[in-house]
Parts: C-alpha cells; sequence; structure tokens
C-alpha cells in the first residue's frame, strides 16, 4: 500500500500535468518569440545560466522548482514529510546539519526529520524532462531561423551562446544541437563579415565537439568528423590561424585541438596546405601567449597518428616524431621514415641533432637490414653526414667499419647503393678526424693503411664514374690533413697508381675531373717529380689542365686546384717548361694575371689560390733563362720584368710578393748576359803608337751597373721601373720568406759581373743600405743571416759604409755572431766582412779561400 502522501502527491501531479497541456495548447509561437527576445538582456553577462533558463516557451511551475536551489530541479527527491528538493541541495543541507551539530530538520517546515531517507521522485523528473525538452525544441527552433548571415549581429550572438548554454547543460544536448542541423549553421556562421560572430562561432564549435565520451567513439564524433570534413570547414578553420595574434586565432587552435582526437579529421587537417607548417610556427612563436602555444603543440601530436603528418612536419622543421618512428615504431614505419629522412634537406644543427638521436639505429640498419631497409638507412645517413659536426657523431657511433665492408666486398650491395656508400665515406673523411687512429677493418687497419688505399684506387680504376668520383672525393679528404697525407702518398708510390690518376684529369664528367685534380693537387708537394714524368710528353694533360685554367667562369674550385697543381711541379724542369713555351701556355697564364690585377675577373672565394699558382706557374719561365732562348724571347714579348715588379706590391699576398722577387732575381742575374755592350771605334794610327795619347771615347746612356746598353723589358734591368724601392720595401716585411726573396732579388745589384761600387751607390739613392743591416741584426732565420752577411760584406767593401759602420757595435757583434756559429761559407764571408770594418787584422787567414 502507498502512503497517503504519496496518493496525494500522485493526484496534484496528475493535475499539474493536465495544466500544462492547457497551457500548451494557449502558448502562440509570437509568444515564444517575444519570450525569447525579450528575457535576454545582452548588457549582463554575469551568469548566463540564469538568463537563458528565462528562455522558457511554457511557464514554469512552482513544483519544477527547488526551495533551496530556486532552479528547476534535474534530480528531485522527496523527504519523509512529502516536501520535494534536489537531490545535491538537499544532501548538502543534511552535511551542514551534521558538520554544525543541528538537530536534522526539514529546511521548508524546520521540522525535525526521522530519517534522512531520500526517495526519488520518478513521475516529477519525468515531467519535467518532458517539460524541459519541449521548451528545448521550440528553442532550438528559434535558434535555426536566427542562424543565417542576414540576421543582426546581436541575434546570432544571443543563438550561439545559448547552443554553447545547452552543450554545458547536458552532454545529451549535444545530440540534440547535431541531430538538428545546427552544426552546418554554426559553421556558415564562420563567414561572417563580424569578427565577434566568427570568434563566437569557432568557440561554439569548439563547445559542441569538446569533452563529450560519447563523440570520441562511433558514431558520434564520426558524424560531426564527417560534417567538418566536407566541403572547406577544415580549410576555413585552418585560414583563422593566419591571421596575426588574435581572438580568432587562439579559437581556431583550440577547435583544431579538439577536432585533431578524430583519427579522420587528422588526416584531413593535415592535408590542408599550409596547416602544420602554420602549427609548427606558432609552437616555436614568442608573440604568441602559453596557452596558444601549448595547444598548438598538443595538435600536432595528435595529428601525429598520421605518417603524412609526420613528413609533413619533418618538412617543416618538427622532427621528433619522425626520429621517433625510426627509433620506436614497427619495421615498415621505421623503413618508410628512415626513407623520407634521405629526401629532407636540413641545416647543419638539425644534422647533429638527428645523428646523434638515430645515427646508431641507422647504423645498425645498414649493417644487419635488408637490402632495401639498408637503402633507406644508407640515404638517410648521406643526408645527415655532409656537415662535419654530424659526420664526427656518426664515426663516433662506429659508421667506418660497415661502410669499408660494404664498399670492398662482392655482392654485399648494388652498385646504386655502393655509390651512396662511397658518397658518405667522402662526407665522413672530409669531416677533419684523424682517420691514421680509426680501425676500420679486422686487423685494426685504418683508412690510411697501405692495403686499404691500394683497394680505394683499385675500386677508382674499375667501377663507374659516379663511384669514382666519390672515391677520388675520399682520397683528398685524406690528403688533405698533414697527419695522413704521407700515408696515402706512399700507397699511390707503391701502387703506381699515379698514371691511372692522372688520366682522369681529361674526364668528360666535371665533378670527377675536379676531385682528380684536387687530390693530385694535394699530393703535388710530394710527388712533384712522379707528377712531371707523368705529364710530361703527348698524352695531352697538361694541355687539359690549361684548358681549365683558360676557362672564361670567374674563379671556380677546379680552377685553382689545377693552377695550383701546375704551380708544385719542379720549377726547373726544362722538359716540362719547354712543353709549356710550345703549347703557349704562358701567355695564357700572363692574360689571367693581367686581368685579375685590372679587376675583369672576379671570384673571391678562390682568388688568392688562383693569382698565387698562376704567378708561380709563370715565375718558372725565369729559371730556364740561361738554358732556352724562347723563354727569353717571351719575357721580353711581355716585359714580365715590370709585371713582376709590380706584383711586388700585392699587399696581403705574401706568396705572391716571394715569387714575383724570386722572379725578378732570375731575371736580374741573366741581366749581365744581354747587356749590350758598346762598340768602340779602333783606335788611330797614332793612338796605336802612342797610346798616352788618345783619349778615351766618352760614351752616354750606358748602364752605371752593367756597363752597356740596359732596358728592363729588353735586359731586364732592375735599375729601372722603381724594382729598387720596391724590393727595399719588402725588406721591412713580417714573412721571412719574402723578405729573403727580396734580399735575393738586391742582391743581384752587388753581384761578380756587375759593378758593385755602383750597385752599393744605387742602394744608398733607394736608402736600402739601412734595410739590409736591420736584416743581419734581427737574426730571423739561418738563410737570412747567410743572405744578410753576404750583402753586408759586399756594402762594406765601401769605405764610407765601412767606417760609419765601425763605431756601430750592434753590426761588430752580428758579424761575429755569424763568424763563429754559422755555417763554413758565411763564416768565410763574415771574415772578411770582420776585415772591412777592422775587427779582424786583413793579415788573418783564419779560413782559406775556397775555389
Amino acid at each position: 500500500m502507498y502512503p497517503l502522501f504519496r496518493i496525494g502527491w500522485m493526484i496534484e501531479l496528475a493535475k499539474w500535468q493536465f495544466k500544462i497541456q492547457i497551457a500548451n495548447s494557449l502558448v502562440s509561437l509570437d509568444q515564444m518569440a517575444e519570450s525569447w527576445d525579450g528575457s535576454y538582456d545582452p548588457g549582463s553577462q554575469s551568469d548566463d545560466s540564469h538568463h537563458f533558463e528565462r528562455l522558457r516557451v511554457e511557464p514554469i511551475y512552482d513544483a519544477f522548482v527547488c526551495p533551496l536551489t530556486k532552479q528547476v530541479m534535474r534530480d528531485p527527491v522527496a523527504l519523509e514529510n512529502g516536501q520535494t528538493f534536489e537531490r545535491e541541495a538537499i544532501e548538502k543541507w543534511f552535511r551542514e546539519c551534521k558538520e554544525s551539530g543541528r538537530n536534522l530538520v526539514c529546511p521548508l517546515t524546520e521540522k525535525e526529520l526521522k530519517s534522512t531517507d531520500l526517495n526519488p521522485s520518478i513521475a516529477l523528473r519525468n515531467t519535467i524532462e518532458e517539460w524541459t525538452a519541449r521548451n528545448e525544441a521550440v528553442q532550438i527552433d528559434m535558434a535555426c531561423r536566427s542562424l543565417n548571415l542576414g540576421s543582426p549581429e546581436s541575434d546570432v550572438m544571443h543563438t550561439l551562446k545559448y547552443i554553447q548554454y545547452m552543450c554545458h547543460k547536458s552532454r545529451s544536448n549535444k545530440h540534440v544541437v547535431r541531430n538538428a542541423d545546427l552544426i552546418p549553421m554554426i559553421i556558415e556562421m564562420l563567414k561572417s563579415t563580424s569578427r565577434r560572430v566568427r570568434c563566437k562561432a569557432l568557440e561554439t564549435l569548439q563547445t559542441v565537439v569538446e569533452d563529450d565520451a560519447d563523440n570520441k567513439v562511433v558514431p558520434g564524433l564520426l558524424v560531426i568528423a564527417a560534417i567538418l570534413a566536407e566541403g572547406d570547414t577544415v580549410r576555413t578553420i585552418v585560414k583563422f590561424l593566419s591571421h596575426e595574434p588574435s581572438i580568432e586565432r587562439e579559437e581556431a587552435v583550440s577547435l583544431l585541438l579538439e577536432l585533431s582526437k578524430s583519427e579522420a579529421l587528422c588526416e584531413k587537417i593535415g592535408s590542408i596546405n599550409g596547416a602544420i607548417l602554420i602549427l609548427v610556427g606558432m609552437t616555436s612563436s614568442k608573440s604568441e601567449n602559453l596557452s596558444t602555444v601549448e595547444k598548438a603543440d598538443k595538435t600536432l601530436e595528435n595529428l601525429e597518428k598520421c605518417e603524412n603528418n609526420v613528413r609533413q612536419m619533418a618538412e617543416n622543421g618538427r622532427l621528433q616524431p619522425l626520429l621517433n618512428q625510426i627509433l620506436e615504431g614497427p619495421p615498415e614505419t621505421k623503413l618508410s621514415m628512415a626513407s623520407y629522412l634521405g629526401e629532407l634537406v636540413l641545416n647543419n644543427d638539425v644534422e647533429v641533432h638527428v645523428a646523434r638521436t638515430v645515427g646508431t639505429s641507422l647504423i645498425d640498419i645498414m649493417r644487419s637490414g635488408t637490402v632495401q631497409s639498408r637503402e633507406a638507412a644508407l640515404k638517410a645517413l648521406n643526408q645527415i653526414s655532409s656537415y662535419e659536426a654530424s659526420a664526427k657523431v656518426l664515426i663516433e657511433a662506429g659508421i667506418l667499419p660497415p661502410l669499408v665492408k660494404d664498399l670492398f666486398t662482392v655482392g654485399t650491395l648494388p652498385m646504386r647503393l655502393k655509390e651512396v656508400s662511397a658518397t658518405i665515406l667522402a662526407n665522413v673523411v672530409n669531416s677533419g678526424n684523424d682517420f691514421d687512429l680509426i680501425p676500420v677493418g679486422p686487423d685494426h687497419q685504418t683508412l690510411v693503411s697501405e692495403d686499404i688505399v691500394h683497394n680505394l684506387l683499385y675500386l677508382i680504376s674499375n667501377t663507374g664514374p659516379a663511384i669514382e668520383c666519390k672515391l677520388l672525393q675520399v682520397l683528398v679528404g685524406l690528403t688533405s690533413s698533414p697527419s695522413t697525407v704521407l700515408n696515402v702518398v706512399a700507397a699511390i708510390k707503391s701502387s703506381g697508381a699515379i698514371i691511372s690518376l692522372v688520366q682522369f684529369i681529361e674526364a668528360p664528367q666535371r665533378d670527377l675531373r675536379v676531385a682528380s685534380i684536387k687530390l693530385l693537387h694535394n699530393v703535388s708537394p710530394h710527388m712533384g717529380e712522379e707528377l712531371a714524368d707523368a705529364l710530361r710528353g703527348t698524352v695531352g694533360q697538361l694541355g687539359s689542365l690549361f684548358k681549365v685554367v683558360a676557362e672564361n667562369v670567374g674563379i671556380t674550385e677546379e680552377q685553382a686546384a689545377a693552377v695550383g697543381l701546375l704551380a708544385e711541379l719542379p720549377e726547373r724542369d726544362l722538359g716540362l717548361t719547354r712543353q709549356m713555351l710550345d703549347e703557349s701556355a704562358f701567355p695564357l697564364i700572363i692574360s689571367r694575371v693581367v686581368k685579375i690585377r685590372q679587376g675583369e675577373i672576379r671570384g673571391a672565394r678562390f682568388m688568392t689560390p688562383f693569382l698565387e699558382g698562376l704567378v708561380r706557374v709563370l715565375a718558372r719561365v725565369t729559371f730556364v733563362l740561361a738554358e732556352e732562348p724562347d723563354a727569353i724571347k717571351l719575357s721580353r714579348e711581355h716585359n714580365l720584368a715590370a709585371l713582376f715588379i709590380e706584383l711586388l706590391q700585392s699587399n696581403g699576398l705574401d706568396n705572391v710578393q716571394m715569387v714575383s722577387a724570386m722572379a725578378l732575381e732570375n731575371l736580374s742575374q741573366e741581366s749581365k748576359n744581354l747587356t749590350r755592350l758598346p762598340e768602340l771605334p779602333p783606335p788611330t794610327f797614332c793612338a796605336s803608337i802612342f797610346p798616352c795619347l788618345s783619349k778615351q771615347p766618352v760614351l752616354s746612356g750606358l748602364c752605371r751597373l752593367h756597363r752597356g746598353t740596359c732596358s728592363l723589358k729588353d735586359s731586364f734591368c732592375l735599375l729601372e721601373g722603381q724594382a729598387v724601392e720596391k724590393l727595399v720595401a719588402l725588406l721591412d716585411h713580417t714573412n721571412e720568406k719574402v723578405v729573403e726573396a727580396a734580399l735575393a732579388a738586391i742582391s743581384t745589384l752587388l753581384d761578380d759581373g756587375v759593378d758593385i761600387e755602383q750597385g752599393v751607390a744605387v742602394l744608398c739613392v733607394a736608402e736600402g743600405v739601412r734595410p739590409i743591416f736591420e736584416v743581419l741584426l734581427e737574426k730571423r732565420t739561418d738563410n737570412l743571416r747567410r743572405r744578410a752577411v753576404w750583402a753586408v760584406e759586399r756594402l762594406l767593401r765601401n769605405e764610407d759604409i765601412a767606417y760609419d759602420v765601425s763605431g756601430d757595435p750592434n753590426v761588430g757583434t752580428a758579424l761575429v755572431d755569424a763568424f763563429q756559429h754559422a755555417d763554413y761559407r758565411t763564416r768565410q764571408v763574415a771574415e772578411r766582412a770582420l776585415k772591412h770594418i777592422d775587427k779582424i787584422p786583413n793579415f788573418s787567414g783564419i779560413f782559406p779561400i775556397m775555389g
């Protein structure tokens, strides 16, 4: 039997339901609209739920309202006295009574209760739910009418806020919103001209999809995903990301974060051009607020579920997801990601990070994977080995032994992959490590062990151009280091491979030709004679080198290497110089030097080595003047003496100044042989009988030094062209080799075969005497002291200079030091110099006269 109060309640409930039905029949649509428009105050936003609770079509009944909360009840329960309350509110009342020590009373009647039992008012709850549903249905219908681009902004804003309120109020309402086709209408609001409406639409969409467990599985979110995936909706949302930091941008990121929880939408978001790029940019932006940055980062984490998105992230600088897949993904994913890594263009710092993160894993795959996986690993390693620092990381990870094994073992890899291995080895070798200390073979061989170098040379001669080029680059790297070049040179000599290496100079493939020329340039200081023998003859390699130099393409690395190789060939090799003369190589060199001096040829990176090489090649002409008439002819035709004098002023180019001074020394040495001595008329009969009565003819215009007709162009006399003054200026150079070369050229003015007294006079006019003594006093090198002692002895033959110097204790001390400690010949010269200043008596014969 039901208690009496329950029977009474059921009768009352029936009456309420009857009244509600009557009310339903009396409410018109106009009254609904009036209730909607007039019940919400847009100026007050302190309590949205309060405003929206007032937007009802049907009147509210007192029995629906909890006496404690003054709100419509959702879970009404009855006390033992029949009073009804919201469950949560009455439970809170009971707790407060207990905590305060008060008696348990009814909040309405204040009469004491015997029990805290709560009886669910199921009928009332159902009635409230039905009432709420009818109200919400009508309100949603009105929302549909308001959500269009032609509605007033205030109406649209009210509607969007109401939809948000509905969704926050109950998860089931999200299904109502979805089923009422409101989502496409909200999406349409993203096209509004009002920024406020667009922001509110983004916010509303986020509310519809967020935190709904039902919407995270089929069919909830999949339905919403299908709606959003249609047309350009996702593209429109992504478009808001391109706005400068703004509320729209922040709302768009928040919405994408929720949408990215759907795998189907992950693929859609990633397919929008620029979406991932913008999100990656936002994660590193310093202008975004921290919350936006975090949401962008979490969105990208969600998007990692799709491999295509991971690739896009890597392409746009977010590499870690791809690296994680290589480290932890299934085999097919590792293969896919390693292959893609091999296609990326990475900056140097990123290469180092990648090498440290996955270098070891890639090397392990290269050691033991399938051919397909090894190909992917090799291509990735090729990509991350091009930077010196990353190459060193790979060396530490043990990349060298498997690389060498793959190259030297027949049948382990197809030739195209051996080419990749050779490329990686070339990259690694050019990192500058001590490769004579790193084992690469089972017997602790290194890359510069003789048998390893022999194997490399064998492959160079017996594979295709692509691999040959890379292996030559390996040898270029090994010969670029002073610690390993001699090992490679020894292996080349023992293998007899110099002939085959020289043949690559004529290779049609430019990269192959460049690599071979660079290698030969590196070994030329140690294999000059062998290279000269290989280049001498009619095969054509020498001419090919000059063709490279002649290319009118600015100044390239290949040209600098080619002319450097030519410069290292033995300078006194007469046969090689004659061949160059026969092939008209020197006019080409001269024209290049002149154009560089005139600024017609530019190429800052390789300018210095190119010019230095040109000058060295040109200077070799001056070493064969005595044996080769064509060399003299060439020097006269092109006025080489004047060109070398001009090159003395190449400040900052020490080698150019040094070689130019050496060339001037050679030219000046030949001057006494080229000077045209005057032809004296035969004496008259009386003069032949009585010589004392005859007068010597007075000859004018003769060179005071060579006592003949001289010129800078024809006889290379240094008294012209201000050569002496420019050479004297170099005696103060910081580079002792330049000083030595300049002093050697000046010494030709004091040499046997010329008028030494006049040579001294020339140096006095050029203010060159004191600088020569300064060179002696500085004691910079043994060679400089030897040359300075020789020149000083010649100067001291002048009595005035000897008298002045005899009072200078520093000069005397320097000569005594040379007399005591220098080599035998220098001590002889020092003895004679000391005699000139009376430091040793003239009758002294410490050293016998040498022949």
